[in-house]
């Protein structure tokens, strides 16, 4: 078969390089394997898989719409397999970066148009077929910067399913607008003001979807403020509560020295008599009072300390046996904030997951050490009642649909900080083991 036919198809199907790379740039972070391996393997599958595909249009005169369509289908397990986020936040971009890549193309039809009056989308031209490639390397140079900065932040850091498959809806939406306004036949675009008006609405199209995503970053951005709020409000009540605890403290011993005096003469009264059991009973009964009224320390950094406090009370009201063992690195040199929301969301967890049980079977023991010079292991057990949601995305919340985003949070934080996380279970006992390099 002669190559020039070829030749006008090929850079039809080459679009898919810049649509691969803009749907790679958002996702930069959440990669299975290196940059340099990810290209690799994704040049090795798409030029060979353009040049099959442009002999096929040309050898049996198939439509290239009608191959590329169920392209991106079989593309977009590629893509899946090459990177670590979940289907929700897979789906909006690779959906999203699709639909943006119709634009041109609608563009070089217009273009096509205006060269080829006579003609229509089956038999573009070559001229048009360059257009459209260089309008998608233009698009993906403008659209470089923020969307490998603000969204793959936004992605990063959004779990939330319900927001990523609304701009999946959103985006097939003008994919397939897209695919509907193919013009079959370039007369129809010399008709009245078509001609003029096509592009100016295509124009308008894309800068309504593309206003839409700016909106949806703003949107996520303002969550995950009011989050971070949440978390700072959530800390500073826990300190005014170990705050109260430390105030209650130091009122209960000035009453216990205030009435020490009092057991002095007591004591002293007793003595003189040889009451020995008297005294005994009386003194026993004062360790007790100074055991409830002591306070546990668990580190130096005041805010962990609330906090550990503030769940401890927690455990302890709520019947749970604890078995806590603290220590963290002095001076602190890993973000407050961040170790706070790892602790904290272990806390709650497993202090949910003991009252699942009975409570004269609750239990929940935690563990950090320093090891190694510079790495933190913490260590949590807690009993449950055995019954996990789980997918081969790992541990879902059995509180609401969607993952878990307490584990989540306690994964970022790790990996973060270059850790790792060992998530388990039996029947009894729920175990995370935390790796943090400090």
């Amino acid at each position: 078969m002669d190559i020039q036919k070829m030749l006008p198809a090929l850079p039809q199907f080459l679009i898919l390089l810049p649509t691969v790379i803009s749907c790679y740039l958002t996702v930069r972070n959440q990669l299975k394997y290196t940059v340099f391996m990810t290209a690799v393997l994704c040049t090795a599958v798409l030029v060979p898989y353009s040049i099959l595909c442009a002999w096929l249009h040309a050898a049996l005169q198939i439509d290239v719409n009608i191959i590329l369509l169920p392209s991106l289908i079989l593309f977009f397990f590629l893509y899946r397999y090459t990177v670590t986020i979940d289907l929700s936040r897979c789906l909006a971009v690779y959906i999203g970066v699709c639909a943006i890549e119709t634009f041109p193309a609608q563009f070089a039809y217009a273009f096509d148009a205006y060269l080829h009056p006579t003609s229509g989308a089956a038999n573009f031209s070559m001229e048009a077929a360059f257009f459209q490639l260089g309008l998608s390397c233009l698009m993906l140079i403008a659209f470089a910067f923020p969307a490998s900065r603000y969204f793959t932040w936004a992605v990063d850091n959004l779990d939330s399913p319900k927001i990523y498959y609304s701009t999946v809806a959103l985006s097939s939406v003008f994919l397939f607008l897209n695919i509907l306004a193919v013009p079959h036949s370039y007369s129809t675009l010399q008709a009245g003001r078509l001609s003029y008006l096509f592009p100016l609405l295509e124009g308008g199209a894309l800068t309504l979807l593309v206003t839409i995503y700016l909106l949806f970053y703003r949107g996520m951005s303002i969550i995950l403020e009011y989050t971070k709020l949440q978390e700072h409000s959530q800390l500073l009540m826990m300190q005014a509560n170990q705050y109260q605890i430390l105030q209650e403290h130091l009122n209960q011993t000035a009453r216990l020295r205030h009435d020490f005096r009092h057991s002095v003469r007591l004591l002293t009264a007793l003595a003189e008599k040889g009451n020995i059991d008297s005294i005994r009973r009386h003194l026993e009964e004062y360790n007790i009072q100074l055991a409830e009224s002591a306070s546990v320390n668990y580190c130096s950094n005041d805010a962990l300390n609330a906090l550990l406090g503030y769940y401890h009370e927690m455990a302890v009201s709520a019947g749970i046996d604890t078995d806590w063992k603290i220590a963290l690195p002095e001076p602190l040199t890993i973000s407050e904030l961040d170790l706070a929301s790892l602790l904290g969301n272990l806390m709650d967890n497993a202090i949910a997951g003991c009252q699942t049980i009975p409570e004269n079977s609750r239990y929940f023991c935690l563990t950090s050490e320093l090891q190694q010079g510079n790495r933190l292991y913490i260590v949590s057990t807690n009993s449950f009642d055995g019954k996990v949601r789980k997918d081969k995305d790992g541990y879902r919340s059995t509180k609401h649909s969607g993952k878990g985003t307490g584990l989540a949070s306690i994964s970022a934080i790790a990996e973060k900080h270059h850790g790792s996380v060992q998530i388990s279970h039996n029947n009894k006992e729920f175990f995370v083991d935390v790796v943090l390099k400090i």
